[in-house]
């Protein structure tokens, strides 16, 4: 089958710091990029103020796991005959009241996690503990989806950068929150369950980066780190055929300070 008529699934992750300031902008870029699956981090929106109207007009299913001003996450699905179904808003054996986790199996067998990991703080706050302990939970929960689901897929805001290539700076950010040993090690104990890296698993170009500070001009300097991120299981990595970051919605109008991570696989 030749690339031009190749069936394309297209799966995407944006961490959207307030959907309330940047639906327009959500709108606009589902309009442009045409993704089957957007999942949203952030959107700091309580269940009952969710915009779901508008995002069905644009011809999105849509479940979401709300609170207000903090945390939020929402999976959006283009509209077929398929059922979103086994939905998961919490991580098993983790009482959490942060709205962090959305996992749905869609297309009969396609199981999505959109998450949103804490970020930490600093190293030696009492956050970067539930940072730690969070991601120990998550390792628990993972080894069993993966075992049930063979295709599997994980996305969202790690706030990990897995190696030195993914900061701007690693000499300055060596030991920080972010960058630290633990949370990397973390981060590699999860994908060693039998998950691959999709943006790795493709030459990119150098510094690519999905997250800039919203302070001292970082992303005009493109002084950012890579912490979003969509993780497949290794019998789907061969299907990858693209993963790319499209930094166009971080230069408009009130950006997020996220951009959003998008990757394509045969269907």
């Amino acid at each position: 089958m030749s690339d031009e008529l190749a069936c394309i699934f297209k799966i995407a992750t944006w961490n959207v710091n307030s959907l309330k300031v940047r639906l327009p902008q959500v709108l606009e870029w589902l309009k442009r990029v045409t993704p089957d699956v957007l999942a949203l981090q952030e959107t700091k929106l309580p269940d009952a103020n969710f915009p779901a109207t508008e995002i069905n007009q644009a011809g999105y299913q849509v479940i979401y796991n709300g609170q207000r001003t903090y945390n939020g996450v929402a999976t959006l699905v283009r509209e077929t005959a398929s059922e979103i179904i086994d939905i998961v808003t919490d991580i098993p054996n983790l009482e959490d009241p942060q709205r962090r986790v959305l996992g749905i199996t869609w297309n009969d067998d396609l199981r999505i996690l959109n998450l949103y990991v804490p970020n930490g703080e600093s190293v030696e706050s009492a956050k970067y503990q539930y940072k730690l302990a969070w991601l120990q939970k998550l390792y628990a929960w993972v080894e069993q989806e993966i075992k049930h689901y063979p295709k599997l897929i994980i996305v969202g805001d790690f706030n990990i950068a897995p190696e030195d290539q993914d900061v701007h700076d690693p000499l300055a950010w060596r030991g920080s929150v972010l960058c630290s040993d633990k949370e990397r090690m973390a981060l590699q104990k999860l994908l060693g369950l039998g998950l691959m890296d999709c943006f790795r698993l493709h030459t990119q170009p150098p510094n690519s980066f999905s997250w800039w500070d919203y302070r001292m001009n970082a992303f005009k300097r493109n002084r950012g780190l890579r912490i979003d991120h969509i993780f497949s299981a290794k019998t789907m990595s061969s299907d990858c055929v693209r993963c790319y970051i499209d930094p166009l919605p971080r230069a408009s109008e009130r950006p997020s300070d996220h951009a959003p991570v998008i990757a394509e696989f045969l269907a």
